[in-house]
């Protein structure tokens, strides 16, 4: 198993097999709970008093909105809920503690005291998802997943998987992200409370190896052995961020596993940290943040959400952190100042820790997690009831093994083969089309006879001007960035460095060959190299199929000088979201009528 695609605890001493048990009993009670009251007004106390999604920018923000008033139209959220998306104020980059920050103070300007006696669900979900480009134009908190009925996506999710918080806490804001899924089992007389006053965060038992990349929470001494029961309420003597192991042991954060054995194969011994996911934080808590943003005049820097605000609570807290840069890569100047003045002002809260010893935490944000645990990932198919082909779609999956095809709300005709370790989803395949294994194929419309090659990402996206498709490697790295043209070699598509890649299409390597911010640092999502518009979905498919042949010298270049070219960043800036959610409704209903059964 890749790193950090799922933390399972040390166990409870009820055994293995009973911890899986009970944790898929408390994730089906959940989903049913929020099945029960999806489309239904809910009263004052049963659910959240507001939901706020993040956003990266206007352009964001009105994305999100266009989803939320579809699901709240087709009554696939509870209503009478107040739903708000905030995009980060323009400017520099303000990070996830950025966000927090603006989202409190824009609350606050709407509710006031109000405040007082509400329940906020903060989901940070800005970010154009350079790591899972298949969540780049609609966000990764409405990725699909193959669940329920009408099918969930993340947002569902989270509400479902939190729909017990609400009930058992004081007015506060629970702060979360949207590439988590937090899967956990507590005793049936038991709820997760967020009661007392300060911080109170979530903690999952975890392998060193995970602290490492985490946040790790160093807990006062128990009076009892650690992880005995499924839930344990702590007081934590400090938060490491991302700590070495060596940080780790001299913090006293290292705790045993009272089975005696180790948490996964790849750990040397029974040795386990908690790790962070998601936290809360009471009233009087939320005014001191914004007084920090009084303070501050507004954030002009990037400041994150858990090492920034976390470091800073428990009696073991100290102003060391605000001086380390060593994971930050921009913004040095004012960063240490900005820190300096969140450890002031939360210096002596408490941070509580919830710990949560029969519990799964996975993350899917990148291509490769997202196809792992959607296609390979047995135990989370099992405790969420996935089901590999919830599209009602005409596909049977290869039989045997652990690794399967997953397909949702898509259209494939006769004769058509999606290989297993791959993912389809809101598409229409025409007949006899195949998918390699490690694909994802989304949003797009595929001709007759079509062959997806393996280890390829193919996403299609609606502009103005007609339809866009991009074509990517699966493994290929988007975030990379070069300095100047003449490295540009290191960015690979399909495997081919980006240099061999303007050679065969027949272009040229200048500045004019990246859009926007590329211009500065060059990368795959700045680089234009992808077919422009066509007027059908299905040619634009075609024509970046076409060019992935020619990259891969199957095919002779077809393609005359004055082509227009787009790189993924310009596609994203004109994405039409009103004919994204058209085309996806449509398949929707096609599917729930049999429509496409009768044509066959």
């Amino acid at each position: 198993m890749m790193d950090d695609v799922g933390r399972e605890g040390p166990g409870t001493g009820i055994g293995p097999g009973a911890e899986s048990r009970r944790r898929e009993e408390g994730t089906r009670r959940r989903l049913r709970a929020f099945q029960d009251i999806r489309g239904k007004e809910v009263k004052r106390g049963e659910f959240w008093d507001a939901v706020v999604i993040t956003a990266a920018d206007g352009g964001q923000e009105h994305a999100f909105l266009q989803q939320i008033a579809s699901k709240l139209e087709r009554k696939e959220l509870p209503l009478g809920v107040r739903y708000h998306v905030f995009a980060d104020p323009a400017g520099p980059k303000i990070g996830n503690g950025g966000s927090t920050l603006h989202a409190l103070l824009r609350l606050e300007e709407l509710y006031g005291d109000q405040l007082d006696g509400f329940s906020v669900l903060l989901i940070h979900a800005g970010g154009y998802s350079q790591r899972l480009p298949s969540a780049s134009a609609l966000g990764k908190i409405f990725m699909a997943l193959p669940l329920g009925e009408p099918v969930y996506q993340v947002l569902e999710l989270k509400l479902a998987m939190y729909i017990d918080f609400p009930a058992h806490m004081k007015p506060g804001v629970l702060v979360t992200c949207a590439d988590d899924i937090e899967l956990y089992s507590v005793p049936e007389a038991q709820a997760v409370c967020f009661d007392r006053p300060g911080f109170t965060a979530l903690a999952h038992p975890s392998p060193l190896s995970i602290g490492t990349t985490h946040g790790v929470f160093a807990l006062e001494p128990s009076s009892g052995e650690e992880g005995q029961e499924e839930l344990e309420y702590r007081l934590c003597h400090r938060f490491l961020h991302k700590p070495s192991m060596e940080a780790m042991r001299e913090a006293g954060a290292v705790c045993q596993s009272v089975r005696g054995q180790a948490l996964s194969s790849d750990t040397e011994s029974a040795d386990f940290v908690y790790t962070d996911s998601v936290y809360y934080f009471d009233r009087p808590t939320a005014r001191r943040l914004l007084a920090i943003l009084e303070e501050t005049g507004g954030i002009g820097c990037e400041i994150d959400a858990y090492g920034d605000f976390l470091q800073a609570l428990g009696p073991g807290a100290t102003e060391e952190y605000t001086r380390n840069t060593a994971n930050v890569s921009q913004d040095l100047d004012q960063l240490p100042a900005v820190r300096q003045k969140i450890f002031a002002s939360l210096r002596g809260t408490p941070l509580n820790v919830a710990a949560l010893n029969n519990s799964v935490f996975y993350h899917l944000g990148t291509a490769q997690e997202y196809l792992y645990h959607l296609t390979a990932d047995r135990t989370l198919r099992e405790q969420l009831g996935l089901i590999p082909n919830p599209g009602r779609v005409s596909h049977s999956p290869p039989e045997g093994g652990e690794l399967v095809p997953c397909i949702m709300e898509s259209l494939l005709g006769p004769g058509c083969l999606v290989s297993s370790g791959s993912v389809v989803e809101y598409s229409r395949l025409g007949a006899r089309t195949t998918v390699g294994a490690n694909s994802i194929v989304s949003g797009c419309c595929l001709r007759e006879d079509t062959a997806v090659p393996p280890d390829t990402f193919l996403l299609s996206l609606s502009i103005p001007a007609g339809f866009v498709t991009v074509i990517l490697g699966t493994a290929d790295d988007l975030k990379l960035t070069v300095p100047s043209l003449s490295e540009i070699d290191r960015l690979r598509l399909l495997g081919i460095g980006l240099g061999e890649v303007v050679k065969r299409l027949g272009l040229e390597v200048s500045e004019g060959l990246f859009s926007g911010a590329g211009k500065a640092r060059l990368s795959l999502w700045n680089a234009r190299i992808f077919p422009g518009p066509r007027a059908r979905a299905e040619d634009s498919a075609a024509a970046s199929l076409e060019m992935s042949e020619v990259l891969r010298g199957t095919s002779t270049p077809q393609f005359t000088g004055d082509v227009q070219r787009l790189s993924m960043e310009e596609m994203l800036q004109h994405k039409d979201v009103q004919s994204t959610l058209k085309f996806r409704q449509q398949l929707s209903e096609e599917i729930a009528s049999g429509k496409h059964l009768q044509r066959k």
